[in-house]
């Protein structure tokens, strides 16, 4: 009936909730299971199909959808203010049916324009190892690396002479009838690029690209860390078919320190002290990443007692704010001692009140 509300959730078998891409998978099952070509003869699947692309023309569309949600499916339906039909835009020598030009290559297991055929190059992935302190201040390093580029002699066609494509007539494509659609499919005769090579290009072997050593320079910046990556765009592998080439990244490794050890923007060090320096409180120098610090240490320390250099850690590459660096007190102990040191160090034991694992024992 004409003035049926037509629910369209219903029709795609999904709901007001589900997320646009289960919308686009919902309606390619349903658009193969009632094509036309597949059920030839077949009006009540002609009839299905009919409903589910005019689903799919309202949900398919945010606004369309909106409006939908508001005041139903009648401004849709054929003749309404809302209703565009099932459009069908020439693009070249095929068509777009109800503006699905994805879908339907889905459906047909084609491509709808020949300059598809046009792929961007692959990326490439390296790697380079830097010191603490490089990584610390920024550094500039060469590389040197082998990577794929199209070929100068022929541009990356392949060919030293060429002619047109007897199949598709140079244009790059044929035309495919799918029942009462015309598809554009790239032309396999020359594989979408409308010309057939006479004589292979000698320098690459037809390939269209040939092998290049780089070296280049590269800047990386203060702060980097081990999975820290530098891109390098367009350095990676060539691309086919006049696509674009594919990108370097460099994967950053930092070797581990004698001294020191990083955590995020945050430093790490083990400062040894003497039992008297420990005990007595001292003023000490402790090892920076960027110089020697003094720092008093407070009388009564404990051995794994942590104490906090604000801003001594490493510069953050987003923000240039730096980590703080951490000073954890270990004791020394003497070794090798003589009668008259063991006979002190006994004296000294004797200063404590109770033992120190007294409250081990009562937890």
């Amino acid at each position: 009936m004409a003035g049926e509300e037509k629910d369209y959730y219903k029709i795609l078998g999904v709901t007001k909730d589900t997320p646009p891409e289960e919308i686009k998978k919902a309606y390619r099952k349903l658009a193969r299971k009632y094509h036309p070509d597949l059920n030839p003869g077949d009006k009540v699947a002609e009839q299905k199909f009919k409903e589910i692309n005019e689903a799919y023309e309202v949900l398919g569309d945010p606004k369309k959808k909106a409006e939908y949600d508001r005041f139903g499916s009648a401004q849709f339906r054929t003749g309404g203010p809302g209703f565009e039909g099932f459009r069908t835009h020439d693009f070249g020598e095929g068509f777009e049916f109800g503006g699905f030009g994805d879908i339907f290559a889905d459906l047909f297991g084609a491509k709808a324009r020949p300059d598809m055929y046009a792929a961007r190059g692959a990326d490439m992935v390296t790697g380079i190892e830097l010191s603490l302190e490089e990584a610390f201040s920024g550094v500039t390093k060469t590389i040197t690396f082998n990577r794929e580029v199209t070929c100068p002699s022929c541009n990356g066609s392949g060919a030293e002479s060429s002619q047109a494509c007897s199949a598709c007539k140079g244009s790059g494509a044929v035309k495919t009838a799918k029942g009462f659609f015309s598809l554009s499919q790239p032309c396999k005769e020359c594989g979408g690029t409308g010309k057939k090579v006479t004589k292979v290009c000698p320098a690459c072997g037809g390939s269209g690209k040939t092998a290049r050593t780089e070296t280049l320079r590269v800047k990386i910046p203060a702060g980097a860390d081990t999975g820290s990556r530098v891109k390098l765009k367009g350095m990676g592998g060539a691309g086919t078919g006049g696509g674009p080439p594919g990108d370097l990244y460099i994967d950053i490794t930092v070797k581990p320190h004698p001294v020191f050890t990083r955590k995020g923007n945050d430093v790490y060090v083990d400062l040894p002290l003497t039992f008297g320096e420990a005990t007595l409180g001292a003023k000490v120098e402790v090892p920076t990443i960027d110089g020697v610090a003094a720092m008093t240490i407070p009388p009564g320390t404990q051995g794994g007692q942590r104490f906090k250099l604000k801003g001594k850690g490493f510069p953050s590459p987003k923000t240039g704010g730096r980590g703080d660096q951490y000073v954890v007190i270990k004791i020394a102990v003497p070794r090798n001692l003589d009668a008259d040191g063991k006979a002190k160090v006994r004296d000294i034991d004797a200063l404590y009140k109770e033992s120190p694992r007294e409250r081990l024992m009562h937890t």
